[in-house]
């Protein structure tokens, strides 16, 4: 399952295993355990199943080695759903980076064991690098790898066509659902892609997935219902990029895609004149599963200018759009190019803000009973990555808040928020998030723990996500 880097006791680097060392495990073992048809010798394959269910899912990677057996027992669904009925299944983190080639490389975190795991090359990727130019035109590569960043793409709206003909493929979206991660979508060679690309981690390999009814880049997703829900982006038409008001669901169940009822961009709708309705043009910039519905913040973009108006919910009882509460919309904290981030933990809806200083910014929770959002206690020590994609990512697993960005060595840092007391807003497992007043005092002690890194040198930050196995 790849190579597995460990950190090594009093040191902070990390290593991996050496392969002939793996290989040797693997043949004393299996010369051993070949020779009884059991798992466990002595025990029924129904026990040994069970013994299994409980080690820690990190221990399968060695495990798979010991014999043909043992590998189909660590791999079979019957294993992973015992796991579930015994309550063992473990959340990891997924995080997706590009290093200054446009290299794409895909890492795991066991945040018990505090472990990293290497994920397999998605497939065009290994293929270019065996073969430099393969028959299925290495698009995935291309389109999560490229360095051109959204707000440059969307200049085509204006008419700047020569940047976007001249540009690589990028655009992708990533989204998780049902213990699989979905890459989504993208440009190749300036058209909108449906594709889409699963990566199974009990397996751990890529394939192909159902495509997209629409291809589209830079759409935002989010999981709802156990559905994966995709909203707007860009696609191509008549030598510029248009923003797409459309909306769709993939059910992981039957491998189907179903049209979602588009947006209505009613912001749009309303501006004065007509010149001011064809020079802005709307694009979402996020969205968010939150108390049963999926919320999409929405901005009108003119180059080099964003102006938010809001965003509009989806009911999925209703199957409608509605207008999204004003606090909410208005106060939505942004990142670079409008992107608007958030994680949902305990229930709670979490945003970062970038404040003007340079290493530090503020996490703030939306108070839904008066539509406000507020400052959470302790600032987050994000460090000034301005020619960075993306300076941070957060994810919400293991019950709390996490922050993932590079620390001052350019280390993939992540940071962890830290219960202080009964009045501290940051989230836990065992206490419900309180924020009483729109700024609460700073605390002078950290909230923020790190419990992980990773040395990356000059890689940028891409995306991440959560899978509970």
């Amino acid at each position: 399952m790849g190579g597995i880097l460990s950190r090594r006791a009093g040191k902070s680097e990390f290593y991996e295993f050496p392969q002939g060392e793996t290989s040797k495990r693997q043949r004393i073992s299996s010369s051993f355990y070949e020779e009884s048809p059991r798992l466990i010798p002595c025990l029924p394959d129904e026990i040994s199943i069970q013994i299994l269910a409980r080690l820690p899912r990190i221990s399968y990677v060695g495990l798979k080695l010991v014999s043909r057996s043992w590998k189909s027992a660590i791999v079979s669904d019957e294993l992973y759903k015992i796991r579930k009925e015994l309550s063992k299944t473990e959340e990891w983190l997924y995080i997706l980076t590009k290093a200054e080639d446009d290299k794409l490389m895909w890492y795991a975190l066991d945040p018990l064991s505090q472990k990293w795991q290497r994920l397999p090359l998605m497939p065009n990727v290994a293929e270019e690098e065996g073969s430099k130019g393969g028959p299925l035109g290495l698009w995935m590569w291309n389109i999560v790898g490229s360095s051109i960043r959204m707000a440059d793409a969307i200049r085509g709206w204006l008419g700047k066509k020569d940047r976007l003909d001249r540009m690589p493929c990028c655009g992708c979206a990533v989204g998780a659902v049902n213990g699989y991660i979905y890459v989504l979508g993208g440009f190749s060679r300036a058209s909108a892609m449906s594709c889409v690309w699963c990566y199974d981690p009990i397996l751990n390999k890529w394939r192909e997935s159902s495509p997209m009814l629409v291809g589209r880049a830079y759409c935002k997703t989010s999981v709802l219902n156990k559905k994966l829900y995709v909203v707007g982006g860009v696609t191509r038409g008549q030598g510029r990029l248009t923003p797409l008001r459309s909306a769709e669901v993939f059910d992981p169940c039957t491998g189907i895609w179903s049209q979602v009822p588009s947006m209505p961009f009613s912001k749009a709708q309303v501006l004065p004149t007509a010149f001011l309705a064809d020079l802005l043009k709307p694009i979402a910039t996020g969205m968010t599963s939150y108390r049963g519905k999926l919320y999409v913040p929405q901005s009108l973009y003119c180059w080099p200018f964003f102006v938010d108006v809001g965003g509009e919910v989806y009911d999925p009882e209703t199957n409608s759009w509605c207008e999204m509460p004003m606090g909410m919309g208005e106060g939505w904290p942004a990142k670079q190019a409008v992107t608007k981030m958030s994680v949902v933990v305990d229930g709670e809806l979490y945003a970062l803000d970038p404040s003007s200083s340079l290493d530090t910014a503020t996490m703030k929770k939306y108070a839904h009973e008066d539509d406000t959002w507020k400052a959470v206690e302790g600032d987050v020590p994000i460090r000034d990555f301005s020619d960075s994609e993306s300076p941070y990512l957060l994810g919400g697993f293991v019950g709390k808040l996490h922050v993932i960005t590079k620390d001052a060595n350019r280390n993939i840092s992540v940071m962890q928020a830290e219960r202080q007391n009964d009045s501290t807003s940051l989230p836990s497992t065992s206490s419900t998030p309180k924020a009483d007043s729109p700024n609460l005092a700073r605390s002078e002690t950290n909230v923020w723990k790190v419990i992980s890194t990773r040395c990356a040198g000059p890689v940028e930050l891409v995306n991440c996500q959560i899978l509970d196995i």
